[in-house]
């Protein structure tokens, strides 16, 4: 692996597989009475959010304390970022403060990226949200989910399997990382969507050669979910729109919500999706949100075990494929540690 985590197009199939591997083996801990382990003991992530994040937030922190790590809190509001710090600055700051790992939510589009890419901080940098760009950990806990669905085991896949996600794709990070890694994975995406919500360049351009996304595309909802094996719901974000792109959220509704309709359209096999928070009625509905085949809860959950994996393969001393490692070795295995 990289010693960052940036994007899920960064991860090859061999990255992919070893840390849905590693976060099944660390979901044992969810049973037992003492939940920690002493793995990264002794060092120091700071969680450094620029956008307010319910879900993503707390999920990070827990999965840092049930490692044993120091956990740091930053938020940008109230602190210097608020009175004109620059990100480089605040950068430096917690490299003087020792910082090994920074989790960094930023509404900048490649603000993470350009912090790993720079000198000012030595330890890894873990994307957990950056403007409409991406999300990797949320399309790996949502691998993890759709695999203890549809090809349970360590080692598997999700060759053969058929993914549709609905909505927002425009301004979703979580439909760019999720396309990025489930195709890595061997599985087949199909967005759908109006087109006004659907980015430039999805689709091949036959006129300048372009070769677009690896997915299909489909503006007509029913028509893809008899063949669908876990269909992913998105928000309607509504705070980064600056324009119209629906008539209204009646319409919108009626066409791409997921209802008890649809939902019996779908295979008895497969799942409902959706990476929160869920806005009911508008593209789901309680009936299925409520519904013993909706992962949403489920994936909450998922998702402290897979950034326990990242943490734990990112600073309990791996050897990266782009520099060495400045960490105690690892233990050989999840079961060592304990």
């Amino acid at each position: 692996m990289k010693r960052h985590l940036v994007s899920a197009a960064d991860l090859s199939r061999d990255d992919a597989l070893l840390i849905l591997d590693t976060a099944e083996e660390l979901a044992q801990l969810s049973g037992r009475a003492v939940k920690k382990l002493p793995t990264l003991r002794g060092r120091t992530v700071v969680n450094l959010f620029f956008e307010d994040s319910t879900r993503t937030k707390t999920s990070f922190e827990v999965a840092e304390k049930r490692l044993s790590a120091d956990v740091i809190n930053f938020s940008a509001k109230g602190s210097s970022v608020s009175k004109g710090e620059s990100l480089k600055d605040t950068a430096l700051t917690l490299q003087a403060m020792g910082a090994d790992a920074v989790v960094i939510r930023h509404h900048a589009s490649g603000a993470p990226a350009r912090l790993a890419q720079s000198d000012w901080l030595h330890g890894s940098v873990i994307n957990a949200g950056d403007g409409t760009h991406e999300h990797p950990t949320q399309a790996l806990l949502d691998a993890f989910t759709m695999r203890r669905h549809l090809n349970t085991g360590l080692g598997n896949d999700l060759a053969g399997r058929r993914v549709t996600i609905v909505g927002d794709v425009l301004h979703s990070r979580v439909a760019r990382s999720n396309v990025h890694l489930l195709t890595t994975l061997g599985a087949q995406v199909t967005f759908v969507a109006p087109p006004t919500l659907l980015p430039i360049g999805i689709e091949p351009n036959s006129d300048t050669g372009a070769a677009g996304w690896p997915c299909e595309v489909s503006y007509d909802l029913d028509s893809v979910l008899p063949k669908t094996d876990a269909l992913m719901m998105l928000r309607v974000q509504r705070e980064r729109m600056n324009a119209a792109f629906f008539p209204t959220e009646r319409e919108y509704s009626r066409r791409y919500g997921m209802n008890g309709i649809r939902m019996a359209q779908l295979p008895e096999h497969a799942i409902v999706m959706h990476p929160g928070p869920m806005v009911r009625g508008m593209e789901i509905t309680a009936e299925v949100a409520d519904s013993p085949r909706c992962t949403a809860v489920e994936q909450v959950a998922n998702g402290v075990s897979v950034r326990m994996a990242v943490l734990y393969l990112l600073l309990g001393g791996a050897v990266f494929a782009d520099g060495p490692a400045d960490a105690a070795p690892r233990t050989d295995s999840v079961e060592n540690a304990q």
